[in-house]
């Protein structure tokens, strides 16, 4: 049997395993929510090494009646893919009792998503690049704006400080809560 000569598909360029990237992730729970935040953040230090954490915040839920969700964002630098990261991410959602089946507007024991990857934008099935609830939700606007202010939005090309100022926060109530994620300590598991 001959080979036919069918060219090979045309493949993007592998991503430089050198570039390094600033990644932000809002992280949020109501269910055993201050064990599965320091989890989440235990399990992000091991995974990508130094991880910047805003304070959190206690909201209520939103889209559906259950308990106050607590949330932060986490900073960190990555030569990953965002693919590899979102894996990273879902590994974690599963340690901390994720189902992947679970309603979108319902109880989570852990919620990561990837607001910000460095200035890429990027909108196929399944990933919007930069998030678009950024913009319209307290819980990941705030915290952002307390570890990354300076940071420029890749698509409405203002500073996250300028983002969350003009931001209408009557609406929405957070209240600090101390995980004792701040200062750069390395957080356990428990």
């Amino acid at each position: 049997m001959s080979r036919s000569s069918v060219p090979a598909p045309t493949l993007p360029p592998p991503r430089d395993r050198h570039l390094v990237t600033r990644v932000f992730v809002a992280a949020g729970s109501n269910v055993d929510a201050v064990r599965n935040l320091r989890l989440a953040a235990h399990e992000m230090q091991r995974a990508f090494g130094k991880v910047d954490f805003s304070p959190a915040y206690r909201n209520a839920a939103v889209g559906f009646e259950g308990e106050d969700f607590i949330n932060y964002v986490a900073g960190f630098d990555t030569t990953r893919s965002v693919d590899e990261v979102i894996d990273e991410l879902q590994r974690i959602e599963g340690l901390c009792g994720r189902t992947r089946d679970a309603p979108k507007w319902a109880p989570r024991s852990m919620d990561l998503d990837i607001l910000l990857f460095g200035d890429l934008v990027i909108d196929r099935p399944g990933l919007v690049l930069p998030r678009p609830d950024l913009l319209r939700r307290p819980y990941m606007l705030g915290p952002l704006a307390d570890i990354a202010s300076a940071i420029v939005h890749p698509t409405a090309r203002e500073s996250i400080a300028v983002l969350w100022a003009r931001f209408d926060r009557a609406a929405h109530v957070m209240t600090r809560v101390d995980l004792g994620l701040a200062d750069g300590e390395t957080v356990g598991a428990g």
